[in-house]
């Protein structure tokens, strides 16, 4: 569509840009028209199923909606057999044939099931009432099973249902996926600390330069704050409640008043699977349970995640540096238009998507323990979301891990730093002064190496010139930039 003139109070005539089609009534060009696509990696919204979608397998089965699904049929399984064997008249113990039978619909539930259900849900406008539903369905042709139907999601409100089911999403999550991810990078700074215990390098305080280190301990380092930080996510108690619908058991004390349900719901979540769920029993709730241990969790993995952000940021550091250099397989590409480069950009990725895994956590952990009185939907479109938070965690890890094996250590390249730094000895050097004794001795070392360049003759020179013992004299001779490194290669070595 041509572009329209008209013209201002002046007279002059300018262009405008032409009316929106939509708004003239007119069609639009075919290439503007939108087009109904087929869901794959190539059309999906989320890079998480899209370009990083092979990454991200071992979570999908997880923490995608029919994980949800597979759990909500798993918990309304678990309570439906548990209520069989509570003792009532009206619902005598299932067969072992009819026990086995249910747990093996948990056992094998399919895609196939997933989306039975959701055509169900077409209908309830209700996905926890379709779960339901569809199991009732799954009853048919059993007299056993299709006579006690009504004990299915007996005396639960839906968010029974939902918390235990998150929960068990988030067990497996973390178990299967979040804690190997970070043991894996562990084993690998593990194995860096041990093999580079000894390779010293040139430390940076503010970005200038500063007493050595060894490759080894600074991996170490990390290793030791990242070892704490899964041993917080592995620590976070998961918790589920079965109380009803504003955490009082009303509607099952209607039913059986002189039972104790407390007993009985705390038995079904805390029995282990298959029979029970096998969480942490949560006794005072509204509606919902209230997801602190929730927050407590997303920002345990959080903070692990804050700490592989600044190891990424590091290691980008160090190849800039030229401390390490980066393996390419064949036929990869470092750089569009400049042979010689290799991006760090492992560590780049890694970077990005914890930043990504952390806003959502952060929001996760802030959200979810707030509910308007005893129930709003807030925190379900929020948990939505889970899966995805975890996922970008999942992927950064993925990524940190590539870029950490791909590392080779440029020990030329250290040491050439080392020989040019030789105003580090500085320390050591005004150290020494100060045991003997020798007043200004932090004053004489900064008026000869400050804002100068240091060169080993120099500090030679000066430490001949000191009035302390030869013993002491040659000992500091004897030092190199490479040599000062403390206890750097035992601490390596030692995690």
């Amino acid at each position: 569509m041509p572009a329209r003139k008209r013209r201002t109070l002046a007279g002059q005539a300018i262009l405008s840009a032409p009316a929106h089609p939509c708004l003239t009534g007119v069609a639009p060009p075919i290439h503007l028209q939108l087009r109904a696509m087929s869901l794959s990696t190539i059309t999906a919204l989320s890079p998480l199923d899209g370009r990083y979608a092979p990454k991200l397998a071992a979570l999908r089965p997880i923490m995608s909606e029919h994980g949800y699904m597979h759990r909500r049929v798993q918990v309304e399984v678990a309570w439906f057999i548990a209520l069989s064997d509570a003792g009532f008249a009206e619902f005598k113990p299932l067969t072992t044939g009819a026990r086995a039978y249910l747990l093996g619909m948990v056992k094998n539930f399919s895609e196939a099931d997933s989306a039975a259900i959701k055509e169900i849900e077409k209908t309830t406008n209700h996905d926890v009432k379709a779960v339901e539903y569809w199991i009732k369905s799954k009853f048919e042709a059993r007299p056993e099973l299709e006579k006690a139907a009504e004990f299915v999601h007996f005396a639960c409100t839906s968010e029974d249902i939902n918390n235990t089911s998150h929960a068990l999403q988030l067990r497996s999550g973390r178990d299967q996926v979040i804690l190997p991810g970070l043991d894996r990078i562990m084993l690998k700074l593990r194995e860096m600390s041990h093999a580079f215990a000894d390779v010293p390098m040139l430390s940076r305080t503010h970005g200038q330069t500063a007493s050595p280190t060894t490759v080894g301990k600074e991996m170490a380092n990390v290793l030791m704050r990242l070892q704490a930080a899964s041993e917080r996510i592995a620590a976070v108690k998961i918790l589920g409640k079965m109380n009803g619908a504003v955490g009082n058991y009303n509607a099952h004390l209607s039913a059986w008043p002189d039972f104790d349900w407390e007993a009985f719901s705390k038995k079904v979540i805390e029995t282990p699977e298959p029979l029970g769920l096998g969480l942490t029993f949560q006794p005072y709730s509204i509606q919902i349970e209230p997801h602190d241990y929730m927050a407590e969790l997303f920002d345990a993995v959080a903070r692990a995640n804050t700490i592989l952000i600044d190891l990424s940021r590091d290691i980008w550091g160090y190849v800039s540096l030229g401390y390490f250099k980066q393996r390419l397989k064949a036929g990869e590409i470092g750089s569009s238009t400049m042979p010689h480069k290799v991006n760090p950009i492992d560590f780049e990725n890694a970077e990005g998507n914890l930043g990504l895994a952390n806003a959502l956590l952060k929001h996760l952990a802030e959200k979810l323990p707030i509910s308007r009185w005893q129930r709003d939907l807030t925190d379900s479109t929020v948990l939505r979301n889970i899966g995805v938070a975890l996922g970008y965690a999942a992927l950064a890890y993925t990524s940190l891990l590539t870029g950490l094996n791909k590392l080779e250590i440029n020990e030329e390249a250290l040491a050439a730093d080392l020989d040019a730094s030789w105003e580090v000895l500085a320390e050591p050097i005004q150290t020494v002064m100060r045991r003997f004794g020798m007043q200004g001795a932090y004053e004489k070392l900064k008026e000869v190496t400050r804002g100068k360049t240091v060169t080993a003759e120099a500090l030679h020179a000066l430490i001949q010139s000191l009035e302390i013992p030869q013993a002491e004299k040659d000992r500091l001779l004897a030092m190199t930039p490479g040599s000062y490194t403390g206890k750097a290669a035992e601490l390596a070595r030692r995690v």
